[in-house]
């Protein structure tokens, strides 16, 4: 029996578009694997590692009308969404060629032999060195920026990885042409082209995260699929680090006074935010806590108004959008919920946007509307309404963790400090009177949180997203002419480290 074939499918039509690859057998995955891990110490130079990344980031650029294209055929996310999207992509590689130049991710630290401490010191020298082989499994809802070209890679090639992408079965294609370029850009800067490799199917997934070269893993999508992986990582004979983004509520905590000052407002920008991409952003918010009584009732009027003018749209697959249909339905048919605007198909291969309210007392104990505590995938948001202040923290503390948590509240508001408080153990970012939707690539950032949220405390978003393929290393009382450049006292290459506790000054 042959391998089965990878289809490149039309979501706007359910139909296939073509044949692009073939799912990946164990012996091809292994393959893959192998030639990845001899391309490891041609990574060893970091001026050829950031020729790689900014390389790339250049031919994507070149390449960036075929790649909207391949891409909007397979997603339906339109050429609008993608053109942003390959800038952010291209963008995070030049950001990671930039800190690989800079050098301070080594964290190199060096302690010189200190004979009258008690007891006495040796002479130690830490750095950060690469982990090895790193598996990326693409996310559906991002063909560009966390899939083949993505922040994932392009952090695990900054750290000296070579990587292997499982591809997701939502863009194959755009996949191909990505994994394409890159390796492309790797032949150009004399590097071997297999410091990128490229796998399709299930089965390859798995064999993937089990294969004894993999050395890390980066996962973004469902809990139960990360959730798998995670599992299958920590389970082998040497159990590897696997950062995995899962899944996400996102929830949203609206003040009374904050919604008597802007409810209008407020209704508006929740209407844009959990409809952005149809929904399909894992930083849509999905639970909403806002007020009961008359402010409560002009800010559903502006989300009414604002939701219902949104047209049916198209999601990434029909399995999702199925999936949405079933979700939102069996949701609605709980006791005391109501659909202002009822969320559910558009058409036959589109869905309709909206969203469902319940009194916040419903969701006080466990039972039935805990489903409303759950990602439903697609564009629907849960308001749930309050009365007293009491049962914003008591629903809160039932939350699993989060990406993203979302306080809107007033200046001198007396319980904004207290709420703020409340929503920090939930979510790795929680912002003050925004949306959650888009995730700056900026130093300072973090996209990650408590599980389900992810499964590590890292974040696969901003330069510190290098951080979660390496390992730091000690070399104790050393001869000099052992030590690499980067940990002599010469400091030959003008890296930034500390030594002797103090940051160490550079020649300008």
């Amino acid at each position: 029996m042959g391998a089965a074939p990878v289809w490149s499918v039309d979501p706007r039509t359910g139909k296939p578009r073509e044949q692009v690859a073939v799912e990946a057998t164990a012996e091809e995955v292994d393959r893959a694997v192998r030639a990845a891990h001899a391309a490891l110490p041609a990574l060893a130079d970091r001026t050829v590692r950031a020729a790689l990344l900014r390389t790339a980031a250049g031919l994507l650029d070149e390449a960036g009308e075929h790649v909207i294209e391949a891409a909007d055929a397979e997603t339906a996310l339109g050429p609008a969404r993608l053109t942003g999207e390959l800038a952010r992509t291209t963008a995070q590689l030049r950001a990671f060629a930039d800190v690989v130049d800079e050098g301070a991710f080594l964290d190199i630290r060096i302690d010189h032999a200190d004979q009258d401490r008690t007891p006495p010191w040796p002479d130690l020298r830490r750095w950060k060195i690469p982990l090895g082989v790193v598996a990326v499994y693409s996310a559906s809802n991002f063909p560009l920026a966390f899939s083949v070209p993505g922040g994932d890679t392009a952090s695990a090639l900054a750290a000296g990885c070579p990587v292997v992408v499982k591809a997701h079965p939502d863009h194959p294609a755009t996949s191909e042409l990505c994994a394409s370029v890159l390796r492309r850009a790797a032949r150009q800067v004399g590097l071997p082209e297999d410091v990128v490799v490229l796998v399709h199917g299930f089965d390859a997934g798995v064999e993937l995260v089990r294969h004894p070269l993999v050395a890390a893993a980066g996962f973004t999508g469902s809990v139960r699929g990360g959730r798998a992986l995670f599992d299958a990582a920590v389970a082998r004979p040497t159990p590897i680090p696997f950062h995995g983004e899962l899944g996400s509520l996102n929830p949203v905590v609206i003040t009374e006074a904050a919604a008597a000052e802007r409810a209008e407002a407020i209704g508006t920008g929740l209407a844009g935010s959990m409809t952005l991409g149809e929904g399909q952003f894992c930083t849509k918010p999905g639970f909403v806590l806002a007020p009961a009584g008359d402010v409560g009732d002009r800010l559903l009027k502006s989300l009414t108004a604002a939701v219902s003018e949104t047209e049916p749209g198209v999601m990434l697959d029909h399995r999702m959008r199925d999936a949405f249909v079933a979700g939102v339905a069996e949701r609605a048919a709980l006791d005391g919920v109501e659909a202002p605007v009822t969320p559910g198909p558009g058409g036959d291969h589109t869905v309709s946007a909206g969203f469902l309210t319940v009194p916040a007392q419903h969701l006080a104990a466990e039972g039935p509307h805990d489903l409303l505590l759950e990602e439903c995938f697609g564009p629907v948001t849960v308001v749930a309404r309050y009365t007293e202040q009491d049962e914003i923290t008591g629903v809160l503390s039932r939350l699993p963790g989060n990406l993203t948590a979302t306080l809107h509240a007033v200046d001198d508001d007396p319980e904004a400090a207290a709420l703020l408080a409340a929503l920090t153990p939930l979510a790795g970012r929680v912002l003050v009177n925004g949306w959650p939707t888009g995730v700056a690539v900026a130093p300072a950032q973090h996209h990650g949180g408590p599980y389900p949220a992810s499964t590590s405390t890292s974040t696969s978003v901003g330069t510190t997203a290098i951080e979660r393929w390496l390992r730091p290393v000690t070399y104790q009382s050393a001869p000099p002419a052992l030590l690499p450049p980067e940990l002599r006292d010469d400091n030959p290459l003008g890296l930034p480290r500390r030594v002797d506790g103090r940051q160490e000054r550079l020649e300008s």
